[in-house]
């Protein structure tokens, strides 16, 4: 097993033996094309590779792992803090963390690393500055409101954004309608609350990782509700919000266009949990939880939305 700790630059390895769980070697090769060759070279064929997702960085070494044969990984993120931690009280450095990523993959089975194809990847970018375009005219906009006298040195600034977003929709929008893997941006966009940024974010989710049950979107989206249970206690936590922050954000934000929405399907199931008790917040996740499980359902059986389909009895089931 190679634990590996990814940096901008480096990749610290450390090398186990599976039988024994200690350490081979350890070191420092460069994160390039030529480094991970000699990591290759220097590592046996049947040894799986384990590593973080940290974006770009991370994504040459898994790739071209994967495209020699390599098995590779997923330590996530959350997880495999927490065990770094219970295992390095004094210290923490590259070398360390990949001895621990090493020990951690050892110590538990873990998911294949998902890596993207082409067309994901690039709707991905097109999303990431969506957002940065988005959060930044905001912020000018919020700024040309509140000082008065430098508005019009900004408003050249908030039309250049304005500008590009736009584009950037167009690029979004062109994207999802010429690729057969976006295909079910169409069916997503049917259903109340879910625009054209949602749906693309949805059918880029879907499309690039295997989810064999809704439960597996759901906890994906961190959206799955935790459960305490010790001795005679037994109740809830609330949201594990143990993953993608972006699409728990975007789902949460169309559960409320959702519930405003006239005819909506949905508005029942907010009524029924806010009489329950359940704060408007959560009364709003719940909504964005089944959001999501209809999504996963229009994906994995290529369906159509019918509003009259959603609260089946087979769904009910797990709302």
């Amino acid at each position: 097993m190679l634990g590996i700790d990814v940096s901008k630059d480096t990749l610290a390895c450390t090398l186990f033996d599976p039988a024994t769980q200690k350490p081979l070697w350890s070191r420092i090769v460069p994160n390039t094309s030529a480094g991970i060759s000699r990591l290759l070279k220097q590592t046996p064929q049947d040894s799986p590779w384990a590593l973080e997702p940290t974006g770009r960085y991370s994504l040459l070494a898994a790739t071209r792992a994967h495209d020699a044969g390599r098995s590779v990984l997923l330590a996530q993120p959350k997880k495999a803090r927490d065990f770094l931690r219970s295992i390095q009280s004094r210290a923490k450095t590259d070398g360390l963390d990949s001895h621990g990523i090493g020990l951690f993959a050892l110590c538990r089975p873990l998911p294949p690393y998902p890596l993207k194809s082409e067309s994901v990847e690039q709707l991905d970018q097109l999303l990431s500055v969506r957002k940065s375009l988005s959060a930044s005219l905001a912020a000018f906009d919020l700024q040309a409101r509140e000082l008065k006298h430098a508005a019009h040195t900004l408003a050249p600034v908030i039309a250049s954004l304005q500008e590009q977003k736009a584009a950037a929709d167009k690029q979004i929008a062109q994207l999802t309608a010429q690729q057969e893997e976006f295909s079910i941006t169409t069916e997503l966009r049917k259903v109340p609350g879910i625009g054209p940024v949602t749906a693309a974010t949805l059918a880029s989710r879907l499309a690039s990782r295997p989810f064999g049950h809704s439960d597996a979107f759901v906890a994906y989206c961190g959206l799955d509700v935790g459960v305490r249970q010790s001795g005679k206690k037994n109740g809830q936590t609330g949201l594990t919000k143990q993953g993608d922050a972006e699409l728990r954000r975007l789902l949460y934000l169309a559960a409320q266009a959702n519930v405003r929405a006239k005819n909506s399907p949905f508005r029942t199931q907010y009524e029924r949990e806010r009489a329950k008790g359940l704060s408007s917040t959560a009364a709003l996740c719940a909504v964005a939880r089944k959001l999501a499980r209809v999504a996963w359902s229009l994906h994995k059986h290529g369906t159509s939305y019918d509003p009259k389909r959603v609260y089946q009895q087979n769904l009910l089931q797990n709302p």
